[in-house]
């Protein structure tokens, strides 16, 4: 295995060390596995998020119990909010709006990864987020934060979109400081602690994906 670009050597070493030693899932019917998407949250240029999704997508990607996949905001091109009616309607006008909405419709669940800017997530994952609605309803989420708190108070902002939104959010989440988990605040290296967070989020945040699927098939009204 190759170690990915921006990861920080003792990251890298900590997937090594946990890869062949995770515990596997049973997962029966591959036609129809639950698929789940890791969400990179923030453009900003050297951001720190890519390194802390591509961690969680390669812990996650050990699991038979669901597939992962990353989902980067910054690869849609999406301006600010242009869309002249609410997307609680449903009538999407623009194309990449359209692109959009394909795109979060095709995932079961969402990994959240988000940094902490002025107390809230950055402007670039809630523009992204607002932009569509029903096919957010009836998925779970969890949360992977960073900052200099960890990032919680990010988290608790999204989680209260998330309520409009009715997704399910699951408690286990995986917060990082960017003193203790970023060396010179810049390169990824977590601690080892982090790991069994990151197993608890996934344990639940699939759990409850899959709780919900019922409830998905059953076409519920958004209401």
């Amino acid at each position: 295995m190759l170690q990915p670009s921006g990861l920080g050597s003792r990251a890298w070493r900590t997937i090594l060390a946990v890869a062949p030693t995770a515990a596997p899932r049973r997962q029966t019917n591959w036609e129809n596995m639950t698929t789940i998407a890791v969400i990179l949250g923030s453009t900003r240029p050297g951001r720190n998020s890519e390194a802390v999704a591509r961690w969680i997508l390669d812990l996650a990607s050990a699991r038979t119990d669901a597939s992962f996949e990353l989902v980067d905001v910054a690869d849609h091109d999406l301006p600010l909010l242009d869309e002249p009616v609410p997307a609680s309607m449903g009538q999407y006008q623009n194309e990449h709006t359209k692109r959009w909405a394909e795109t979060v419709a095709r995932y079961d669940g969402y990994v959240f990864v988000t940094p902490e800017y002025n107390h809230s997530t950055s402007g670039a994952l809630k523009n992204a987020i607002d932009y569509v609605y029903a096919e957010w309803n009836n998925k779970a989420a969890s949360f992977v934060s960073y900052g200099s708190a960890g990032g919680v108070r990010a988290v608790e902002h999204l989680r209260l979109i998330a309520a409009e939104l009715q997704i399910a959010t699951v408690r286990a989440q995986v917060s990082l400081s960017l003193a203790d988990d970023f060396e010179n605040y810049s390169e990824f290296t977590p601690r080892e602690q982090a790991l069994p967070q990151v197993e608890t989020m996934l344990d639940q945040l699939v759990s409850w994906t899959k709780a919900l699927e019922s409830v998905r098939a059953e076409g519920a009204p958004a209401s």
